[in-house]
């Protein structure tokens, strides 16, 4: 397929190289309530989270430390979260991610799937935990389909990242 070859001298622009990753995240958070679905158990996985993971393990240098708590509190009104959920949590999963690469000397794809989905399952049991903190007697059974379902989507996160990326490197 022919790919379109950028020029010398020309560079995307600052809103595409900063704009790109941010907006995919929320439009990401955003679309499980775009979605024409009516269920009464949660079954999509966290998708909001899924490309924050795969942005940051894509290029760690995108974004400083702090910019899970911004994007996590989107994802907390867009999903109905109670606020602060997804903040604490994304801060939390972004430094884990953090240590995790300063302990590792490389990493691989099947690292970053699992990486990805340990921070899926950690976001999904917090969730969880906060929701029980309070009031809710929600079984934990309750998050393994979407567990399941963020073990087999990321390959496809990936791929869209991965071509988002490319989308935003061309000028």
């Amino acid at each position: 397929m022919n790919q379109p070859v950028p020029r010398l001298g020309n560079t995307p622009t600052p809103w595409r190289m900063d704009g790109t990753p941010i907006l995919t995240v929320l439009l990401a958070s955003a679309l499980p309530t775009l979605l024409p679905l009516v269920a009464q158990a949660p079954t999509l996985p966290p998708f909001g989270l899924l490309l924050f993971v795969g942005w940051r393990l894509l290029h760690h240098e995108i974004w400083p430390l702090w910019m899970a708590a911004p994007l996590g509190a989107f994802d907390d009104v867009m999903s109905g979260n109670p606020l602060g959920t997804a903040i604490f949590l994304w801060s939390v999963i972004n430094l884990a991610i953090e240590m995790v690469d300063t302990r590792l000397f490389w990493r691989d794809y099947w690292h970053d799937w699992l990486i990805a989905l340990g921070a899926a399952a950690a976001f999904l049991f917090g969730g969880l935990v906060f929701a029980r903190l309070s009031g809710s007697s929600a079984p934990v059974a309750l998050i393994l389909p979407q567990i399941l379902w963020s073990a087999l989507l990321y390959p496809l996160i990936v791929r869209v990242v991965a071509r988002t990326d490319r989308w935003r490197m061309m000028a």
